[in-house]
């Protein structure tokens, strides 16, 4: 049995366009068109009471744009103009489109405003997949 090399690996950045339903590990740097909170509720969690907090942001690149679903801190940083990375990103998948996230194993992190155009006529959350099962022979 081979024994994988666990050792850190130089991120490969990718494109907004490069983007595949349910797939993962995905690291982008993208500016935020959009940010828009859509749920802001305390819930109890034991003996304390933690809020939640979901914001729905339209971020993108040169090549396309795409859902962003921001939770609690990540909602901070996504502020309209701002540039972003976002590391070990995923694509979750909701009412047949595509949402960007980054759950507790990535992070979002501001960087230094980039010089993008952002292609926003390409909405990679509009286009609807439809799921299908393959039967093999």
């Amino acid at each position: 049995m081979a024994t994988q090399n666990k050792s850190l690996r130089k991120p490969t950045f990718i494109k907004v366009d490069q983007l595949r339903p349910e797939t993962s590990g995905h690291t982008l740097v993208v500016k935020i068109v959009s940010s828009k909170l859509v749920l802001q509720k305390a819930r109890p969690d034991g003996t304390q009471v933690r809020s939640v907090r979901i914001a729905e942001c339209i971020v993108g690149d040169e090549t396309g744009v795409i859902v962003f679903t921001a939770r609690n801190e990540q909602v901070d940083l996504m502020k309209e103009g701002a540039t972003v990375i976002l590391r070990n990103a995923k694509i979750d998948m909701f009412k047949g489109s595509m949402r960007l996230a980054v759950d507790k194993w990535g992070r979002v992190e501001l960087t230094e405003a980039a010089d993008i155009v952002v292609k926003e006529d390409n909405n990679l959350s509009l286009v609807e997949y439809e799921l299908v099962n393959v039967v093999e022979e």
